[in-house]
């Protein structure tokens, strides 16, 4: 059955402003059962955590509703789910736990292909402790993270490897069961970042072989908070910095403060959408999320094999990276134009895409391109349209031409 695009549009009470949305991964639209579950919390009588009164009753079931929730989006253990409120805070606490148990010659492996959120705290982790960072590269043509340089960069020294499973870049899906399967053999944890990969199909903790993946809600309908999952035995062996009076279980000791609790509704509720987006589906709520995004995706790589060979024909444009599998995600330059000029005379059009670096660091430094702007990129995600696919190749035309003009 073909993806409704009409009915999940229908979701997205932001999309009847008339913006066209290719910034998905930079935060997505929210998605309107999301919208009315917080501001249902917020409208009732919600009190701290406590099994003492209803208002406090209601707080436990916000908590425990959105990490099993998240448990049913990654194939996780509810008690595995770490809540925070972001992606970069948890990861950071993450690093400085872990790098409280490393040692002068024990070795870390990033890659130069991830968001800063998965190199930089494990980078500052380790020199604390005067542990050595070794550097995985990706192929700066492709955009392709081999996966073989992981045999030579792993060693018996190796505490952990940090990798993404969809770059936010230029897309590249790296083959991270085969690069866990090597850390693993020398028993290193394994570290995903799955903020990009995780809103554009189905995923699951024990087939990509992460001990531990990092994802942001906002990146898939939801409110701006964030989870880290692993197993709950995985969070047992840790014991990260906290207040003396904090909770010391598993995943509270991980999670610093009180929560968001009408947030937390919000998680639950953009769950719930992802799994209604196959309207056909059946099952329990884990079969339908995997349905409902393995339809999405279809949809989005359909978009995006539209947009690269509409791109590919049109020479003013330099297209970043052809990556052997993708999240639909394409990072270009329009020749006589920098980046943020690119993106401003789309903004001017209507169109929302990035420009920059978009945190992708280490990509842009290796590639060159950061000094002079870096990229701008569009990132589709599953309320975009054919149409709006042809109307921003159509506008990048005139950006073009408009480039030429002033270059003359």
């Amino acid at each position: 059955m073909a993806f409704d695009i009409a009915r999940t549009r229908a979701a997205y009470p932001a999309l009847t402003e008339g913006f066209v949305h290719f910034d998905g991964a930079g935060g997505t639209q929210t998605a309107a059962g999301v919208i009315d579950a917080v501001a249902d919390a917020m409208r009732a009588a919600v009190g701290n955590r406590s099994a003492a009164f209803t208002p406090g009753r209601r707080s436990l079931e916000m908590v425990a509703a959105a990490r099993q929730a998240v448990a049913d989006l990654l194939g996780a253990e509810p008690d595995g789910v770490v809540l925070g409120p972001s992606a970069t805070a948890l990861t950071y606490t993450l690093a400085r736990t872990l790098g409280a148990t490393w040692r002068p010659g024990d070795e870390v492996v990033v890659s130069r292909l991830d968001h800063d959120a998965n190199v930089r705290p494990w980078v500052q982790a380790a020199e604390a402790a005067g542990a050595t960072v070794r550097w995985a590269e990706f192929d700066r043509h492709t955009g392709d993270l081999p996966s073989g340089q992981y045999a030579d960069l792993v060693g018996e020294r190796t505490r952990l490897v940090a990798v993404t499973a969809g770059s936010n870049a230029v897309g590249t899906v790296p083959d991270v069961p085969a690069i866990a399967k090597i850390a693993h053999s020398v028993g290193a944890l394994v570290c995903v970042d799955g903020v990009h990969s995780v809103p554009h199909g189905p995923t699951d903790l024990a087939s990509l072989g992460a001990d531990v993946l990092v994802t942001s809600a906002y990146k898939w309908s939801g409110p701006h908070l964030a989870a880290m999952v692993a197993d709950p035995s995985r969070w047992g062996a840790l014991r990260p910095a906290k207040l003396v009076p904090s909770s010391d279980a598993v995943p509270d000791r991980f999670e610093y403060g009180t929560p968001s609790f009408p947030l937390l509704a919000g998680v639950t509720a953009a769950v719930d959408h992802l799994a209604a987006l196959d309207p056909d589906a059946t099952g329990d709520r884990r079969a339908r999320l995997r349905a409902g995004l393995a339809a999405a995706q279809a949809h989005e790589e359909a978009l995006l094999d539209r947009l690269l060979a509409g791109l590919a024909e049109r020479p003013a444009v330099t297209v970043y990276g052809s990556p052997a599998r993708r999240c639909p995600t394409v990072s270009f330059r329009v020749a006589g134009l920098t980046p943020i000029a690119t993106q401003q005379a789309l903004g001017d059009a209507g169109f929302c895409l990035s420009a920059g670096d978009y945190y992708a660091y280490e990509y842009f430094q290796t590639m060159g391109l950061r000094d002079s702007g870096g990229a701008v990129r569009a990132s589709i995600y599953h309320y975009n349209t054919a149409d709006e696919v042809d109307r921003l190749l159509a506008e990048l035309d005139v950006v073009a031409a408009g480039a030429g003009t002033m270059a003359r």
